[in-house]
């Protein structure tokens, strides 16, 4: 190898080879304070794309999520008004079959007839305020069903259909015991049997949303450690590799060092 003040072959190599393990230190430092090994397109085009894509799935999830559960409070909602609608129901038929005795003096079923009115009063009241964000399905005034996200395309919906539970969706509205307690009492039943069917549907929906909500949140779980996998660091195995670069690092400047000091040895060459 030929001796040159110009050339320092041993240091180029040396200052290469510094170069090289103090780029791997910077990458492994950064893993370390990112807790990512691919933290965009540069690191891993492929993995960061997809990567990204599950990132885009799993943000839209979260916005089926907020549907789901929009849906699901309206359900609660109108299922506890439901349930007092049907306890009310409950007392028209104990005051119709009251007033429907034979025995019964004109008194007698208009006093009931003044409970039976409130009770309807309240049957429409609180179907008219079963609302949720602004959406009812028990007042009659809903003419389609209420549909929400199921997936993360778009592609898919759940519903909840209008359960008409207004004194005019039970047939309840005309009904007068002093005028006719008999029919009234058999307009009654009938109105039991379609609460009891439509509260039934109701229910019926209402646990599918459940079942769906759980479905998402479990997906969105999935995809998230999916992305995991593709991009988080292994900590341990970074912080083993950091110190191992380090002490690299400082033999790559001990061996820099020592190259650069070859060239002082031509000094001696002249020493007589």
């Amino acid at each position: 190898m030929t001796t040159s003040i110009h050339t320092n072959a041993s240091a180029l190599v040396a200052l290469q080879n510094l170069n090289r393990t103090s780029d791997q230190l910077a990458a492994t430092q950064s893993r370390v304070n990112t807790g990512l090994k691919v933290q965009g397109a540069k690191d891993n085009a492929a993995v960061w794309a997809v990567a990204q894509a599950q990132r885009a799935d799993k943000g839209s999830l979260e916005s089926v999520t907020t549907s789901l559960n929009r849906a699901t409070s309206i359900a609660d909602v109108s299922l506890a008004a439901g349930e007092q609608i049907s306890d009310i129901l409950v007392e028209l038929k104990q005051k119709a079959t009251a007033a429907a005795d034979p025995s019964a003096t004109a008194a007698t079923r208009a006093s009931y007839n003044a409970e039976f009115q409130s009770l309807i009063a309240s049957i429409d009241s609180f179907a008219k305020n079963a609302i949720f964000d602004g959406a009812n399905i028990l007042d009659g005034t809903a003419a389609a069903p209420l549909d929400f996200l199921a997936s993360a395309d778009g592609a898919e919906t759940i519903s909840l259909d209008p359960q008409d539970l207004s004194a005019a969706g039970l047939g309840l509205d005309t009904l007068d015991l002093e005028t006719d307690a008999a029919a009234a009492l058999t307009a009654v039943t009938q109105a039991i049997t379609d609460s009891s069917a439509r509260l039934a549907d109701l229910g019926a929906q209402a646990k599918q949303i459940e079942r769906h909500t759980v479905f998402v949140s479990k997906l969105s779980d999935s995809l998230e450690t999916g992305i995991g996998n593709l991009v988080d660091a292994d900590l341990a195995k970074e912080s083993a590799r950091l110190q191992a670069l380090q002490v690299q690092q400082q033999l790559g400047v001990q061996a820099l060092s020592i190259a650069n000091q070859a060239p002082q040895v031509i000094l001696s060459l002249f020493q007589g």
